[in-house]
């Protein structure tokens, strides 16, 4: 990279980071630390989603998984984010929203239990924890590959973004991550946009990609033609359902807005329950064509099989060569200012969702109960650093992996998905109040031997096909439903009365629930017209998503 190329990083990036730190000035309260006085616009809070959503890893890591395997990941990002998006903002965080709960975890003390609580929080810890390892590891590769450091200054570089980051996460809170995220939301879409078209005209457009994966199959005899085609994904084995594995993707992308508190937090933080559902909807739209791009990157990477590509130890390093090949001065800045934003975005959205997640529902809910509001708040700013530093540890498990992706497949049916149960369940059925745990419980176990059989120790006696990466991700959703549906068949169906059953928190946590502003339907003076609701937008966006997949890229 030149000279001019480390000015554009760090100037965007810097200019970025300086105004985050402009915004924490001045806040106090819990209320406008953990939510931003619930006072966030739907566009505001729409592109922090999309920030969020979009990150580092994703943009080189799913670049690697297509040149790898395919268009098949892209289900995630359309049906999968569709779908979890409706779940979340019409179905689940609204009723959060109106009870002036702070995190989703509250909302699972008041369906299944205190314990539920707890054990919601310790998994989100630890699941969302493991994305910042994997930012991490994109972002050495991209710098110690496109920009040519030095593994000491790569890795010096990346904690010192950290550090800025957590600092002004921990100084503003809400409010400060949403507005840089807006920011850096757009110099994410203007890297990757600028990447997706320079090596779009290079292959020679969508012709030219065709024609290039059918003469590099034939020189390797690999069905490489097939790979733009979801339905001609068999999975690792060849043989796996490729429905099968557009469920698993839809699960995972689901489980990203429920279980997932980043998200939560942002919503429960909008002004009103429009602006929560409007802002759903422009973070999911804004994510599909950005990521469907950046799939393609796979795509176009495969078809110009470049030497460097046989010399590669994993496919996450598709995308950095690609930039080095194709990009010249000024671009190549860009490119890397944009997936240094991606990181910044979700390493500050992170910071301040798990912190807030630690705070409530562990310290303030189980530790310390009854501090004033200032103490609350130094908590959540000691606890955004924390779990940063967190993230780093997961780093040995993703370096060994085949590529990030896989390794972020491996640990999500273990726990995240029978906590991505729970919530669905018990927002939308009368299960009983007891079935959350067992459920928990239950679809956890499987998890863990699923895991143990699959990456550790082969169990004979269990079929390959019940514990296979793709079983697993929907096995682990249906065990946990039917641990749930037995304890509900046994014990009876909650009293529609007692679904949401009323807790008296202590302390700090009542007064601070006590201190929201008023709730807003919309932000309006009056009903928003037809063309301005939510579930308009919602629908088309639905629509959109199944004609992705099972019609445009089948």
């Amino acid at each position: 990279m030149t000279p001019l190329d480390w000015i554009i990083v760090f100037a965007l990036n810097g200019a970025v980071i300086v105004y985050g730190y402009y915004l924490a000035r001045g806040t106090q309260t819990s209320s406008e630390w953990f939510l931003g006085s619930r006072s966030l616009p739907w566009w505001a809070v729409g592109m922090s989603m999309f920030a969020t959503n979009v990150d580092n890893s994703d943009l080189v890591g799913v670049t690697g998984n297509t040149f790898k395997e395919g268009l098949h990941i892209i289900s995630v990002y359309a049906i999968g984010s569709a779908l979890g998006g409706v779940l979340a903002a019409f179905f689940i965080v609204p009723a959060i929203y109106r009870l002036g709960f702070y995190t989703n975890a509250e909302y699972l003390e008041a369906r299944f239990g205190p314990a539920a609580r707890a054990l919601s929080a310790l998994i989100q810890i630890q699941y969302r924890s493991s994305l910042l390892g994997m930012m991490a590891w994109s972002l050495y590769l991209l710098l110690t590959r496109l920009a040519n450091l030095s593994a000491p200054a790569a890795w010096g570089f990346i904690v010192t973004l950290v550090v800025l980051a957590g600092l002004y996460t921990a100084w503003g809170g809400l409010k400060s991550v949403v507005w840089t995220d807006v920011c850096l939301g757009v110099l994410t879409m203007s890297a990757g946009a600028a990447i997706f078209l320079t090596v779009w005209q290079a292959v020679g457009g969508w012709t030219g990609m065709t024609a290039g994966l059918a003469a590099a199959g034939e020189a390797s005899g690999l069905p490489l033609s097939d790979l733009p085609h979801l339905g001609r994904y068999r999975g690792d084995t060849g043989s796996t359902s490729p429905y099968l594995v557009i469920l698993g993707w839809t699960i995972i992308g689901s489980g990203y807005w429920t279980v997932n508190h980043t998200p939560t937090m942002r919503m429960i933080g909008s002004r009103s329950v429009w602006d929560m559902q409007m802002a759903t909807v422009l973070g999911v739209g804004a994510s599909l064509p950005v990521m469907v791009s950046c799939a393609c990157l796979g795509l176009f990477a495969r078809a110009l099989d470049l030497p460097e590509f046989h010399a590669m130890k994993t496919p996450d390093e598709v995308y950095p060569i690609l930039a080095n090949r194709y990009l010249g001065p000024g671009l190549k800045g860009l490119v890397v200012a944009g997936v240094a934003a991606a990181a910044v975005s979700t390493f500050d959205s992170l910071g301040s969702a798990l912190s807030a997640v630690f705070t409530r529902d562990l310290y303030a809910r189980f530790l310390v109960r009854n501090r004033d509001d200032s103490h609350y708040v130094a908590v959540g700013r000691v606890a955004t650093v924390g779990v940063l530093v967190l993230g780093f540890a997961y780093l040995p498990f993703i370096m060994t992996r085949g590529s990030m992706i896989k390794a972020f497949t491996t640990l999500i049916p273990v726990f995240v998905t029978p906590l991505f149960t729970i919530y669905v369940i018990g927002a939308l059925t009368r299960v009983h109040r007891r079935s959350g745990m067992i459920g928990l419980l239950v679809g956890s176990l499987y998890g863990v031997i699923a895991l143990i059989d699959r990456e550790f120790f082969n169990m004979v006696w269990l079929p390959d096909e019940l514990t296979n990466r793709w079983a697993a991700l929907s096995l682990s959703f249906f065990v946990t439903a039917a641990a749930m549906g037995c304890v509900t068949l046994v014990l009876g169906r909650q009293a529609k009365s007692e679904t949401l059953l009323p807790f008296q928190e202590q302390g700090w946590l009542q007064r601070s629930r006590e201190s929201l502003p008023p709730l807003r339907e919309y932000p309006f003076d009056h009903a928003p017209p037809w063309w301005l609701r939510p579930t308009i937008w919602a629908a088309g966006l639905t629509v959109l998503s199944v004609w992705v997949v099972f019609v445009l890229f089948w």
